[in-house]
């Protein structure tokens, strides 16, 4: 859509544009245009960022030849100046000049910073309109404010859209960017999201609330903006092009997120079962700037992780039986009324993996820990019928909770003379390494190790039960199925756990070979 503002524009635009861009970058002339050729059939829609190149106008020959060769693309000719956030370190007059001929080379639209804009007469800009689409465009790099005023002073000056990018510093900034494009998109063409982590709302929802597009990297390592994420976990992830008035938010949220393979395996489930969902990692500073964000957007379910996982109860309408025993909350659904209610799935993830191995009547399960984990596997256990044992590294947390579920505490000198049907490591002991394990090799002996630590993908501990003869249990298992159990709670359907789990195991391949990687480098 063109702003009613606009003149004829001689290189005319799709009457749509694609809801993604791909901003390109290079080292030289060639590698950016051999960059964008890669991308074209797939990505008709890219941003040249010209200058990122040490001499732009070099470009403009390779660029022309480009268009010329592929009429289908709609291109974006950006060359901010340092001042604004770039890396061109020219003047004013050589930035437009250089703008003016990337439109003869046949760049169809024209990014133009507004300070820019304030430091050149009327003219000068509407000679860039005569032959491309002109974006004002206002980045803040700290915060998310003042937006009114903000597009009041930009539409002083004649464009064909406005862009203004923010940084979120919480969650609720991107509730002020989506109610800001809600409010303006009818009479403006605008483009609006906010930068930073926290930002990833407004770069997959703001164009449901109103933005033309929205921008994506070309691969991890070559984002231009702070939480920029590439094209394809927009597309194949968040299904960003389906994004609508109907699709339901759902997320994790917690303090760090970014990690969370959450997003990966629940869009999977979402798109496998055709529901009109998107999954996001909500990276909450506080628990109020979170609530704030499920009334608001609205949030229809969250997986809740650490540190929130206790602290949220308080603010719930009601809980399952599982929160109110173990203490915690990892699963909120939003009901129709805004009231929110509580369970935990962890429950459901260390029952299920056992049950499809072992009957847990009767079973002799040793449980190491005391903690969340630990407590959502000792209730879970009971419930099922199972003699439960717990051993902590701290003998008082093991004993209080071997009260409260009736379950016995024990000694680790007692380890060698006991034997067990499975034995659950409910500790964060092994994560993140191979040399950590919580038990001596001398102390395994059980049927079945079960390690809730699922990164690395064989622990330490899991490398010695099988040395000894025993069954192991990857704690990527428990991931799943608490997973499963939340998608089930959310959408009322069954979870696809086979593709769920597929998808998670080859997430972790890939991050292991990424960690190899930089160790080579």
């Amino acid at each position: 859509m063109i702003s009613a503002q606009s003149s004829y524009v001689p290189r005319l635009l799709p009457l749509r544009l694609p809801r993604v861009c791909l901003v390109v970058t290079g080292t030289d002339p060639a590698e950016m245009v051999d960059k964008a050729e890669a991308l074209a059939r797939d990505n008709p829609f890219l941003e040249f960022r010209l200058d990122y190149l040490p001499r732009p106008a070099l470009a403009l020959v390779k660029v022309k030849r480009f268009l010329e060769m592929h009429p289908y693309v709609t291109t974006i000719a950006t060359c901010r100046r340092v001042a604004n956030g770039g890396k061109f370190r020219g003047s004013v007059a050589s930035q437009l000049d250089l703008l003016a001929k990337a439109s003869n080379a046949g760049c169809h639209l024209l990014d133009v910073e507004l300070q820019t804009a304030a430091k050149c007469k009327p003219a000068q800009l509407q000679r860039l309109r005569t032959r491309a689409a002109l974006i004002l465009s206002f980045h803040d790099y700290r915060a998310t404010r003042k937006l009114e005023e903000t597009l009041k002073t930009m539409v002083a000056h004649r464009a064909d859209f406005y862009k203004i990018v923010t940084t979120a510093t919480t969650l609720s900034d991107n509730v002020a960017m989506m109610k800001f494009l809600e409010t303006h998109s009818d009479k403006y063409s605008l483009i609006g999201l906010c930068m930073g982590e926290p930002g990833i709302i407004s770069r997959i929802l703001g164009v449901r609330a109103g933005s033309v597009f929205t921008f994506a990297a070309v691969s991890p390592g070559e984002e231009t903006a702070p939480g920029q994420v590439t094209a394809q976990e927009l597309r194949s992830v968040y299904r960003i092009e389906q994004v609508d008035a109907a699709t339901r938010v759902y997320g994790v949220a917690g303090d760090p997120v970014s990690h969370s393979l959450s997003p990966v395996i629940m869009n999977t489930a979402l798109r496998r079962e055709n529901v009109n969902g998107v999954y996001l990692a909500l990276h909450a500073k506080t628990l109020k700037d979170l609530l704030t964000c499920v009334r608001e957007i609205p949030i229809h379910g969250l997986s809740i992780t650490m540190p929130y996982k206790e602290a949220i109860l308080k603010h719930l309408d009601n809980t399952d039986s599982h929160s109110t025993k173990i203490g915690s909350c990892n699963t909120v659904v939003r009901a129709q009324d805004g009231k929110l209610y509580g369970f935990n799935t962890d429950t459901a993830g260390v029952v299920r993996p056992l049950e499809q191995r072992l009957p847990l009547e009767k079973a002799k399960v040793l449980v190491l820990g005391a903690g969340g984990a630990a407590r959502a596997a000792v209730f879970g256990l009971k419930e099922r019928g199972a003699d439960v044992w717990i051993l902590n590294r701290t003998v008082g947390p093991a004993k209080k909770l071997a009260r409260q579920a009736r379950a016995r505490s024990i000694k680790r000198a007692d380890l060698k003379k006991l034997t067990f049907d499975v034995i659950i490591n409910a500790t964060p002991v092994g994560m993140g390494n191979t040399r950590e394990s919580p038990l001596n090799e001398n102390e395994i002996n059980a049927r079945y190790v079960f390690d809730m630590v699922y990164d690395p993908a064989e622990t330490r501990l899991m490398k010695m039960a099988k040395e000894k003869g025993a069954q192991v249990i990857p704690g990527i298992e428990m991931f799943v199925h608490q997973a499963a159990r939340q998608f089930e709670i959310w959408t009322g359907k069954p979870a696809p756990w086979d593709e769920m789990l597929r998808v998670v195991t080859i997430a972790l391949q890939d991050r292991a070979a990424a960690k190899n990687e930089s160790r080579k480098k």
